[in-house]
């Protein structure tokens, strides 16, 4: 598009407008680094190159080609200076959550609170098809509270442990892990990132979410009750193991729900972004490390009187940085890669445009259907902040619908959640991609018997 041209359409469209770019040559040229990028992603598994590293590299091209483009044509040189700020703050509100929450799940892991758990399950003496259904209902409870790639993990390690060289048990009950850690994350707005996106925009109140919790279910139980039945009718052999939690280990638990209450009184009561109630609950970790830090001694001196570990817990040092360093880094920056290239393209006028095509001619349920589908190949992160830039005209019903097939519909490929990628890595060998494909027909009909309860006990919430 000629310089003259540009110009002209920007003194049309008012200089604190970006204009429409989406057939210039800067437009295409962005489409295709985007798609470049993201290629490399969905190749991680065979590349072996961490996700973040090319959505942060097609970030800064996108955006140092359209800021060239804008100053060079003569066009209003400060407009994309303040959209990739907007896009900051947004990507900084969400970090920081997300941050805080990585810090505590490390922190209890830290504590063995999870060891714990799987010890328990392991010597539990469960059959094959309980241990199937109980991992399964624990990852569905857990996810809404941890994230669903360390729920998942942490199942896995009970499946493997019990599961020997029972392929097919362990095939099993891992797609199971997956679909219930993807549906229990669902109806919760620490779930996901895709629903604490939506939380954070003020879109859906906290306790909207929960209006999903019926549909989420029925998404987990209708291929879990159809994969039941090829469970093996078994019991594994046994193992006694015990696993003592660290000191502190329970009330690092309740310090986690404390932050989690105060996030959202200071949202719902404050009218503050929740970010600063999850970062105040950073403080109470960190000023409970310090205490642990400092009666370390004294409690191992009170342990060799103790007859046994339970008694006061194993006083292991804390430092409250250990964990927030082993934080999931490569997904906090893979994420501002995505908001910043996803606000590159919507900029450019891409977004609008797939608006436009996707809720005013398809109509939004297909739109919101269609969602889920796309976020079975595409990680469900760029999909849901492109719906949420898009911004499109809907109601609470259709959000709702929305954010739970964006959450849901992962779990329709193993390489659809960050859930299913980590469980073929962990599992390698046993659960695979063809493996979960064999039983997408099934997760298709949870997800289909999802959507139909949503519109069935949430009718009062679609206009």
């Amino acid at each position: 598009m000629p310089a003259l041209t540009l110009a002209s359409t920007a003194a049309a469209v008012g200089v604190n407008t970006p204009i429409d770019l989406t057939s210039s040559g800067v437009g295409l040229f962005a489409i295709g680094v985007f798609v470049l990028a993201y290629l490399l992603v969905m190749a991680e598994e065979f590349t072996h190159m961490r996700k973040s590293k090319p959505v942060i590299l097609a970030a800064g091209i996108i955006w140092a080609a359209i800021a060239w483009t804008y100053q060079s044509q003569g066009l209003p040189p400060g407009l994309p200076e303040g959209a990739i700020r907007h896009n900051l703050l947004e990507y900084a509100e969400l970090m920081l959550f997300l941050l805080v929450a990585m810090t505590y799940i490390n922190t209890m892991e830290e504590r063995r609170v999870f060891d714990a758990l799987r010890a328990w399950l392991i010597s539990s003496g469960f059959g094959f098809r309980a241990l199937f259904w109980i991992t399964g209902i624990l990852a569905f409870f857990i996810s809404p509270v941890a994230d669903n790639l360390t729920t998942a993990l942490l199942m896995c390690a009970v499946v493997l442990a019990v599961g020997g060289d029972n392929a097919k048990f362990i095939t099993l009950a891992c797609i199971n892990i997956v679909v219930a850690a993807n549906a229990g994350g669902a109806f919760s707005p620490f779930g996901d990132i895709t629903t604490l996106m939506v939380w954070q925009k003020g879109i859906i109140e906290f306790w909207g979410f929960f209006a999903l919790f019926i549909p989420s279910v029925v998404n987990f139980v209708i291929p879990a009750a159809i994969m039941h039945f090829a469970i093996p009718n078994e019991r594994p052999s046994v193992a006694d193991e015990k696993v003592a939690m660290h000191r502190g280990a329970k009330r690092i638990i309740v310090l986690f729900l404390a932050t989690i209450i105060t996030a959202v009184s200071f949202h719902n009561f404050l009218h503050l972004p929740p970010v600063i109630g999850m970062l105040t609950g950073l403080g109470y970790l960190q000023l409970f490390g310090f205490f642990l830090k400092k009666t370390t001694h004294k409690e191992a001196m009170l342990r060799v009187e103790a007859e046994s570990d339970e008694q006061i817990g194993n006083p292991v040092a804390f430092d409250v940085f250990e964990p927030v360093a082993r934080a999931e880094w490569d997904t906090l920056l893979f994420f501002y890669g995505v908001v910043a290239c996803v606000g590159g393209l919507g900029f450019l006028g891409y977004l609008g445009l797939a608006s436009d095509i996707m809720y005013n001619q398809w109509g939004a349920t297909n739109a919101n259907i269609a969602v889920g589908v796309l976020s079975a190949i595409v990680d469900n992160i760029p999909v849901m902040f492109a719906v949420l830039t898009m911004s499109p005209a809907m109601d609470t019903g259709q959000w709702l619908l929305v954010t739970m097939t964006a959450g849901v519909g992962g779990s329709l490929l193993s390489i659809g959640s960050a859930a299913g990628v980590a469980l073929m890595g962990q599992a390698r060998g046993k659960y695979t991609f063809f493996g979960h494909l064999k039983w997408t027909p099934v997760i298709a009909l949870g997800y289909a018997a999802s959507i139909a309860t949503h519109f069935w006990i949430n009718a009062h919430m679609f206009t």
